[in-house]
């Protein structure tokens, strides 16, 4: 199946990458893949579940996710082949782990990408009605596609330096909102305190939201193989990109609820909707934002799952022409191509609600399995480029609280997404049990 000569060598593994990403980039690229369709949506979400005291969601899921990210920034040191998640799973744990923690992040970043391209559909016919046609808004979801699918294709620094402007572009303005509206926030319609959340049963369905909202990661961090020194950019780069996001969900959600109070939760917009209450240029402004935010989500997205589908290739999960990249741009073509091309169908096909709920779920259990891999590697003292880690404090705490975080978050999922994923997870046990037996008789 693979072409044996000296040029064709060249061209497949993780040598034939370029270290081109450093910390300022994977930093925006992290942020990117968080800061996409979610935040725009999630104001109003939470209000409509947890009323004025949504914001203590937030709190409790950024308790949630920093220790995985700490878990992502110990394990992420240590492991130096491209593929985040699957590379760090086969690393510590071995090959069957490796493919269901790669397959699991496959999917979840398939629907993921999806969903945001169709909420993106969404908004771009809000500004321009006719797109609310399903002909042109099909034409809209493929244009999109084809124009991140090209500079992906002209290799990794040109689409680090597109996702560093996109994430400029976005951020201003959501930064600026919640600098600015915090003046003006309502602080009787903001509540901290714990009496004030309705039921345990709508905090942890807040909870699920919340980590689908946070999520993003793990999809950044994929192309290990591109990144410069990342013993000491990955620690960097995600526990200063979840900071940031976290501070900025939280700010965005106090000033939804202080500006528009009750309101909030039935905004379909409540982003836009509280940039015009306070500025009525401000809801269009806003929009744009939205447009522009969601874009950047699914290029870091299409950037770092293509490399996961390179890892698969590349470690004969799937043929090896995927592992393979081009002579110019070095990039993995055929991996580009198989996850953008499942993703435009899906987004033209599907909403962003259905397709949000099968990714959350399906990434819950891959921060599960990641927290399990940062502990074992630790213990291992596993260093595969040789310097100096990154250790997490209190040995096998940290990876122990994010685990039992994630499996407590999965148990609030209802019984038919509970039994979404179960049937899921048996589909990839036999898809991974065919590809053994294949590799056997090859």
């Amino acid at each position: 199946m693979t072409d044996r000569t000296p040029a064709a060598a060249a061209l497949q593994g993780d040598a034939a990458l370029i270290r081109a990403v450093g910390t300022f980039a994977l930093t925006a690229a992290v942020i990117n893949v968080i800061v996409g369709g979610g935040i725009f949506r999630m104001p109003a979400a939470l209000s409509s579940q947890m009323g004025s005291a949504a914001p203590l969601a937030l709190i409790v899921g950024a308790i949630a996710i920093i220790p995985i990210a700490l878990c992502f920034s110990a394990v992420g040191s240590r492991v130096l082949a491209t593929g985040g998640p699957y590379s760090y799973l086969t690393a510590t744990f071995g090959q069957f782990a490796g493919f269901i923690g790669g397959a699991l992040m496959w999917i979840s970043n398939i629907t993921s990408s999806a969903g945001v391209a169709a909420a993106l559909s969404d908004q771009v016919a809000r500004l321009v009605p006719a797109f609310a046609d399903p002909v042109l808004r099909a034409l809209l979801i493929t244009g999109v596609y084809a124009a991140l699918f090209s500079l992906n294709a002209f290799g990794v620094k040109l689409g680090a330096r597109a996702i560093v402007a996109l994430a400029a572009l976005k951020l201003t303005p959501l930064f600026l909102l919640v600098a600015l509206g915090v003046w003006f926030v309502d602080w009787s319609q903001v509540s901290f305190a714990i009496g004030d959340v309705p039921s345990f049963g709508a905090l942890g369905a807040s909870m699920a939201l919340v980590m689908f909202a946070y999520s993003g990661m793990e999809t950044a961090l994929v192309p290990s193989g591109e990144l410069r020194d990342p013993s000491r950019n990955v620690p960097r780069a995600t526990v200063v990109a979840i900071l940031l996001v976290v501070l900025l969900y939280l700010g965005l959600q106090i000033v939804g609820q202080g500006v528009l109070g009750a309101n909030l939760g039935t905004s379909k917009v409540p982003v836009a909707d509280v940039a015009g209450a306070l500025w009525a240029p401000g809801h269009v402004l806003l929009l744009i934002t939205a447009c522009i935010s969601m874009t950047g989500f699914m290029m870091g997205n299409l950037l770092g799952t293509s490399r996961l589908v390179f890892a698969l290739g590349r470690d004969g999960y799937l043929p090896r022409a995927f592992g393979r990249v081009t002579k110019v741009h070095r990039v993995p073509m055929l991996a580009l191509i198989a996850h953008a091309t499942p993703a435009w169908l899906l987004a033209i096909a599907g909403s962003f609600d259905t397709l949000a709920l099968i990714s959350g779920g399906a990434i819950c259990l891959v921060y599960g399995l990641v927290s399990l891999a940062a502990w074992r590697a630790q213990r291992l003292d596993l260093r595969e480029r040789g310097d100096a880690p990154f250790v997490l404090p209190g040995g096998p705490l940290i990876p122990a609280f994010g685990f039992a975080i994630m499996v407590a978050i999965v148990f609030t999922l209802k019984r038919d997404e509970f039994a979404a994923i179960v049937i899921a997870l048996a589909v990839l046990l036999a898809v991974y049990a065919g590809l053994h037996w294949m590799r056997r008789r090859a």
